[in-house]
């Protein structure tokens, strides 16, 4: 058995263990809590409406859709090899997260997702060093960019959620005038990485994720739309990543339609 088969099992396993793990955590409530019950018990305005969360089964599918296919004979071995040292890694963290998180150690919680972000930080900057096909863009790099977006909004949630337990007064500056900066924080570096690795799937997770913020704060289940600035500002947000989204999605067609026609040049010659 060659090393690359042995890595891509390993990345397989690791990744039923944490679906399992992570499905289990729910459906046996581990220490008597969901992971949602944990949540509840450190509310902040930057918390999404539950539903939000549901985007879980379909990073879990992309990420199985990818587990399967790189099995495939491929010339992209050294990708997949690149690629599955930090999936796995990531993986790992993932079903630590999980135990930590459940135990209600928030800042080992918060020390493991950063450990899965910096993990899809370094697969997004592999994928962006490599020239893929129309297939790979969506077997290998959508799911990872999808995982990318929503870790990325997680990982500020995570910390939000460790600096309530702590019971953080901010300074004395008002909950919501926080929670307006960390919105605008985290749409600015949405932003930046998502012109950086040009995948417009990475806006749509933020776009997912304030959508959330956004029904949390209308809802009636919720803050009953009590915190008006945090409800212009998420909306504002939306809007940003609308918007990146369709100038990069133009930028990318501009761009293919170049290749496409200097190929066609090409061939002509």
């Amino acid at each position: 058995m060659n090393k690359n088969l042995i890595i891509k099992i390993l990345a397989l396993v690791s990744y039923i263990v944490m679906v399992i793990i992570n499905t289990l955590a729910n459906t046996l409530n581990f220490n008597n809590y969901t992971t949602g019950d944990i949540s509840n018990l450190y509310p902040n305005l930057f918390a999404p409406a539950g539903i939000t969360f549901s985007i879980w089964g379909l990073i879990y599918l992309l990420l199985f859709v990818y587990s399967i296919y790189q099995f495939k004979k491929s010339n992209n071995e050294e990708l997949y090899r690149k690629i599955n040292f930090y999936f796995i890694l990531s993986s790992i963290a993932n079903i630590l997260w999980i135990f930590s998180w459940h135990n209600n150690i928030i800042l080992a919680s918060v020390l493991l997702i950063i450990v899965i972000l910096f993990s899809l930080i370094k697969i997004a900057d592999i994928l962006n060093k490599e020239k893929l096909s129309k297939r790979d863009n969506i077997l290998v790099a959508l799911p990872f960019t999808i995982y990318f977006g929503w870790i990325t909004v997680a990982t500020i949630a995570n910390i939000t959620t460790f600096l309530v337990s702590l019971g953080w007064n901010g300074f004395r500056i008002s909950d919501y005038i926080w929670t307006i900066i960390i919105l605008l924080i985290a749409t600015l570096i949405g932003v930046l990485r998502l012109f950086k690795d040009k995948r417009f799937s990475y806006g749509l997770v933020f776009i997912w994720a304030y959508i959330g913020i956004l029904i949390k704060h209308i809802s009636s289940s919720g803050f009953s739309g009590r915190y008006i600035q945090v409800i212009i500002t998420v909306s504002f947000c939306i809007l940003v990543f609308l918007i990146s989204d369709i100038i990069l999605y133009l930028k990318n067609n501009r761009i293919n339609l170049k290749e496409k026609n200097l190929e066609t040049k090409k061939n002509i010659l």
